[in-house]
Parts: structure tokens; sequence; C-alpha cells
């Protein structure tokens, strides 16, 4: 069994969402994967964004809804952006997946959990639900030791 630990961050503000973003670029290295849920117009871009840009991608960093795979290079690490809201998880099995969680950039998935079955084992899974206004619930859920050890980090930052 994988080690978990599992947290909220509460962000009442955009920018409290973006913080968090910011957070984890900080700790990202070569194969991190982030899996990403929620409901639409829940911040899963807005989220993806921040992140680049706190990974160095300069520019526009845009959904990739219709191209399904978008690859930016960032200062400190190229960056996989996937949505997989479009695809069966049969399309998606044939995308080579594999290639960019194993690689040497960030994997940022939206909608994770259509391919749940593909995603690496060790791997953080936020889900973002609305609660209105700017405000957000982010469930965060570090599957495997490092990323376990990424929740503990952030739950000990007062982000309020």
């Amino acid at each position: 069994m994988n080690e978990s630990y599992e947290m909220i961050w509460t962000a009442e503000t955009e920018e409290d969402t973006v913080r968090l973003a910011e957070k984890l670029a900080e700790l990202a290295v070569p194969g991190t994967v982030l899996a990403l849920d929620g409901d639409l117009g829940a911040g899963k871009t807005r989220f993806s964004k921040a992140f680049a840009a706190g990974i160095g991608v300069p520019g526009v960093v845009n959904s990739p809804t219709f191209t399904i795979i978008k690859e930016y290079q960032g200062a400190q690490l190229p960056l996989y952006h996937m949505d997989v809201y479009r695809l069966s998880e049969q399309e998606a099995d044939e995308l080579g997946l594999d290639d960019y969680f194993f690689g040497e950039g960030v994997t940022i998935v939206e909608w994770a959990s259509l391919v749940e079955a593909l995603l690496p084992p060790d791997r953080l899974q936020l889900y973002i639900a609305h609660l209105g206004g700017e405000a957000r619930r982010i469930t965060i859920t570090g599957i495997g030791a490092p990323y376990a050890a990424w929740c503990q980090q952030l739950q000990a930052i007062d982000h309020r």
C-alpha cells in the first residue's frame, strides 16, 4: 500500500489559490505529477497558470482542452499541461503518457480522475471545489512518500 496524506487548503481568494500553486512549484522536481480535478469553472486552469509561472514558464499558459497536451519550457523545468476531459481511457493510453509522467519535466493533468488507471502510483492529487465567489476548498492528497511529505509541509503553512 502506497503511503498517502490528505489535507485541505482553504482559499478565500484567488490569490490564496495562486499561493498554493507557487508553493507547489517550489517543490517540483523532474517527474512531478499533479492530478487536478474539480467542477467546471472551479479553477483548474487558473491553478495551472500560477504553477507554470512558479516554475518560470514565460508568457501565456492556456487550457489545452482541444490540443490535449501543451508543452512549455520553464526556467527550472519543462511543463507538460494536459486536459484529458474529451478522451477515453484507451485514447489517453495510446498517447504514451508515461513518457511525460516519468520525463524530465512536471506534468499537470486536468480531469485526471478520467484516466486514473494510467496515472503513476506516486502523485499529488488536487480536487478544487468552488465555494462561491473566489473561495475554493482544495483537497490535496499526496500519494507516495514524496508527495505525502509535500502535504505535511503545506499543512504547516498558515495560508489564511
